[in-house]
């Protein structure tokens, strides 16, 4: 039993014993009944009028509160799930503690204050609005009118609020939307991609609300979601669900070496695509990773006799069909990585609900591969 007074260490078995929890936590919210990680609690501690955070180890827990907030079955991080997160939509995307700060403080803005998932979410099929767009030639940001239709089944951008047609007709089968906010050098930007001409180009936007950047990029998911449950109809809502989970990886070696160029590389679904620029808004080069049984592997290190193969440590090689890929990493941690998420796409053979984005064998178009870039 708990002893009264200040005793915080004697608090703490108490307090985490009757749950599943992460192992050593050191946050709790004492109103909210839910142990929570070092990088949640300062989420939580700016909704003070939702949320009192308090340390499992530093502060006082009074009797009350570790009786009414611990040992009590109405409270605890099960309890609290199965009230706040009741009724949250297949396609609505959940957070863990890796994603960006935006995805993460709406997350838990859209329980706790907002109560979004106690009852079920009304959704229209239609959502309209101003982002902030970056221009694909001079770089400045600025604002356009987005629409998104579940019935059209497309994102379509418009340069003037009042423009009757719009500059770019996105069909909804080969969008793909990730937060990219370092690379686009806000919190709440947004990374748009989708096929144009056989070629993958870049959407940069963002808003000012955190908010509203997470409700397009949800409302995005939510439209492909409903796609493609009229497209793949014998797929389960899990299967389809999992076709929406943002996969996007980036690769930007530093140096320069011999035959070597130093390129922005991008990983989407089984696209490997390269860019001069982060911010281009067409790749120079895309490389297909299809799956083992069609002949492409991904391996450790550079073949013997490569250019510079002594300089370069942290090599990796895309075997395809036709011809084999030789990319180089500057340390071993962004190897492992690169080669964990290229085996990631290898190993799936390709199936109706593998991936989102309709894929291209690139491999009998050598003007969209990086032929001379890497030697």
């Amino acid at each position: 039993h708990a002893q009264s007074g200040s005793n915080r260490k004697g608090n703490l078995p108490l307090l985490v014993t009757p749950f599943f929890i992460p192992s050593d936590p050191d946050w709790a919210s004492s109103t909210l009944g839910v142990f929570i990680c070092l990088s949640c609690s300062g989420i939580h501690r700016n909704i003070p009028s939702i949320s009192k955070v308090k340390s499992l180890k530093m502060d006082h827990w009074d009797d009350a509160q570790v009786q009414v907030r611990s040992l009590s079955p109405l409270h605890g991080n099960a309890v609290t799930k199965a009230t706040y997160e009741a009724h949250i939509p297949i396609y609505y995307y959940q957070p863990t503690y890796n994603d960006c700060q935006v995805l993460r403080e709406q997350w838990i803005r859209a329980k706790y204050e907002r109560k979004e998932f106690t009852d079920g979410l009304l959704l229209l099929g239609v959502k309209e609005g101003i982002l902030w767009k970056r221009g694909r030639d001079n770089g400045q940001f600025l604002p356009r009118k987005f629409l998104l239709s579940e019935r059209e089944g497309c994102l379509k951008y418009f340069t003037k609020q009042d423009a009757k047609e719009p500059k770019i007709n996105i069909k909804i089968d080969v969008i793909n939307a990730t937060f990219q906010p370092v690379k686009i050098g806000n919190p709440n930007g947004l990374q748009i991609t989708y096929l144009k001409d056989n070629k993958t180009r870049n959407i940069f936007v963002y808003h000012e609300s955190g908010k509203e950047v997470v409700d397009w990029y949800n409302a995005i998911r939510s439209v492909q979601f409903h796609y493609l449950k009229v497209a793949f109809p014998i797929a389960s809502d899990n299967e389809v669900s999992q076709a929406l989970s943002p996969y996007i990886c980036h690769l930007f070696p530093s140096q320069q070496r011999e035959a070597f160029k130093k390129r922005w590389f991008t990983l989407d679904h089984r696209r490997l695509m390269y860019f001069k620029d982060p911010l281009d808004a067409f790749a120079k080069g895309e490389v297909f990773v299809g799956s083992r049984e069609n002949g492409y592997s991904v391996q450790k290190g550079l073949p013997l006799g490569t250019q510079g193969n002594f300089s370069w440590h942290y090599g990796l090689t895309i075997v395809t069909p036709d011809r084999e890929y030789l990319f180089t990493c500057e340390t071993e941690t962004d190897q492992l990585d690169w080669i964990e998420s290229l085996k990631r796409c290898n190993l799936t053979a390709k199936c109706e609900v593998c991936f989102l984005l309709p894929c291209m064998d690139l491999k009998a178009s050598s003007d969209h591969i990086c032929v001379e870039t890497f030697l």
